[in-house]
């Protein structure tokens, strides 16, 4: 039996999976608001209570980096440590991953109807290097190099890279999070977060007048999905024009990596907010950001962008992490 699970900032996910040959089937699922919980170690007690299965291997991916075993998830106050994980856990082959590691893991088994299609491609190079991006709480991302006839995933930091500005509009919003935060990453807009940011950006540069019924559900509800909610439903302007940029600064990032990795291969697009805003991330907003890549837009022009449907599909890429 082996242990999967997806630990982020909001939420933990965590699954039983069966390996049969080459096949993974989950058994079991369950989410956990990692909030509420002191260490990861606390949250798999809790799934595992009161199952009598024997768990031979795990592998959890986490926000944040591993190195030589040991986690530091970004945005929670977690530091974890295989060793101690699997002594404490009684898991006799335990590892963490970085959370698009996990996800770039499942692309391979993805097929047609997994995928949203939202952006072409010429289709000449179907096996060249791939990207992952995933914006959640924070941004990930991760690529995946074809050689010798497979693919190696190498998971990367990169929704911490500087933020560049494509217009005057993103300049402002640039001066404004720098006063704020020094340091701007195209996580501080791309992100859960970020849509935040940039609302904020919005609200507080006078942009357009923000309505109490806003303001009142963002007291009790939270705030990035009320934005996206009332963008998508087209009843605010402001939240239109905060998820415009979000899609368009995404885009961006989503085209850089083409060009960081020569992705050729694609570039899929994770996590739960791409989901929800498939109709946005197909308007046409993401795809000019994404080609815009000046001389070298012809490397963007082969590249199609897809969508993947499940926003749950690390689950799957750690059990095959954890199998192999």
């Amino acid at each position: 039996m082996i242990l999967s699970g997806d630990a982020g900032a909001t939420k933990t996910e965590l699954a039983l999976f069966i390996k049969n040959n080459d096949n993974f089937q989950k058994v079991i699922s369950q989410r956990y608001a990692s909030k509420d919980y002191l260490s990861l170690e606390q949250i798999v007690q809790a799934f595992l209570k009161d199952k009598d299965h024997k768990i031979d291997s795990a592998c959890i991916g986490i926000a944040g980096t591993v190195i030589n075993g040991i986690g530091r998830s970004t945005n929670l106050p977690w530091i974890l440590d295989e060793k101690i994980l699997s002594e404490n856990l009684n898991i006799p082959d335990f590892r963490l991953a970085n959370d698009l590691e996990i996800i770039a893991a499942s692309v391979s088994m993805l097929e047609e109807n997994d995928l949203i299609k939202i952006y072409e491609g010429d289709g000449i190079l179907k096996d060249g290097n791939k990207a992952v991006i995933a914006p959640g709480t924070g941004l990930g991302q991760a690529a995946l190099i074809y050689t010798d006839g497979k693919y190696k995933i190498v998971a990367t930091e990169g929704g911490h890279t500087d933020f560049a500005v494509s217009d005057e509009l993103e300049f402002k919003l640039f001066n404004y999070l720098q006063k704020i935060f020094g340091h701007v990453s195209y996580e501080r807009i791309a992100s859960g977060m970020g849509i935040v940011n940039v609302f904020n950006f919005l609200k507080d540069s006078g942009y357009a007048e923000v309505t109490g019924r806003i303001m009142e559900r963002m007291k009790y509800e939270d705030e990035a999905a009320v934005i996206s909610d009332e963008a998508m439903n087209k009843s605010c302007m402001i939240c239109e024009k905060a998820l415009d940029i979000f899609a368009s600064v995404l885009g961006a990032q989503a085209g850089n990596m083409v060009l960081n990795y020569k992705a050729t291969g694609g570039v899929y697009l994770g996590g739960g907010i791409s989901v929800k805003i498939k109709d946005k991330l197909s308007d046409g907003t993401f795809v000019r950001s994404y080609l815009n890549k000046g001389r070298l837009s012809y490397l963007t022009e082969m590249s199609p962008v897809y969508i993947i449907k499940d926003e749950s599909i690390g689950l799957l890429g750690a059990a095959v992490l954890s199998g192999h």
